[in-house]
């Protein structure tokens, strides 16, 4: 059976404190997080249940948009949720292969979990990173310009130090970037004076 925790309650809460009370069905999506999140990353049919209930809304509905988000999993996924992009900007830039390496490294298919239940694989639509294609998603966290290598050595430190962080350099390397957007961005306006 599924419930709510009291920390997941709380945050309930919050979050249909967003909504007029006659529109408490729009907390839908960030409830449906919150029941995947603490259901181990997929929605039983208890924990749509359970949503339904809070929002009093039929469980019908609770499923259809459930089913309809590719970010909500309706059977179990694995402790790390790979998803590998295959839109055309990541499909041009190698995510075929990405997405082999993964396949044949983990020796799954497509919605396929490990025996271990360490890994689950599936391909998705747009990750909106088309920049720094191609692009693969590990639960909650971008991992981009892969090739076959790295994504094979992303899955090893997975499996055996976990998610890794993004490094200081990584860090820093972005802050440059955006600063220098900015600069760029900046530096093309004209500015009209009165002298």
């Amino acid at each position: 059976m599924f419930a709510f925790s009291p920390e997941n309650q709380v945050r309930v809460a919050e979050h249909l404190k967003k909504y007029p009370s006659d529109r408490s069905q729009s907390a839908l999506l960030p409830l449906l997080d919150l029941a995947q999140r603490q259901n181990g990353g997929w929605l039983s049919y208890e924990a749509l249940e359970a949503v339904a209930n809070v929002l009093h809304i039929p469980v019908l509905k609770v499923h259809e948009v459930a089913s309809f988000y590719s970010m909500y999993h309706l059977e179990p996924v694995g402790t790390y949720h790979i998803q590998v992009c295959g839109t055309t900007p990541c499909w041009l830039r190698g995510a075929e292969s990405v997405r082999d390496a993964c396949k044949k490294h983990l020796g799954v298919g497509m919605k396929e979990v490990t025996g271990d239940g360490l890994f689950s694989l599936e391909e998705v639509e747009c990750l909106g990173a088309c920049v720094n294609a191609p692009v693969v998603q590990i639960n909650d966290t971008y991992f981009e310009n892969l090739d076959e290598k790295s994504v094979v050595a992303l899955l090893k430190t997975c499996a055996k130090e976990g998610l890794p962080a993004l490094s200081q350099k990584s860090s820093e390397q972005e802050e440059k970037s955006i600063k220098k957007a900015s600069v760029k961005k900046t530096s093309t306006k004209k500015v009209k004076t009165d002298a």
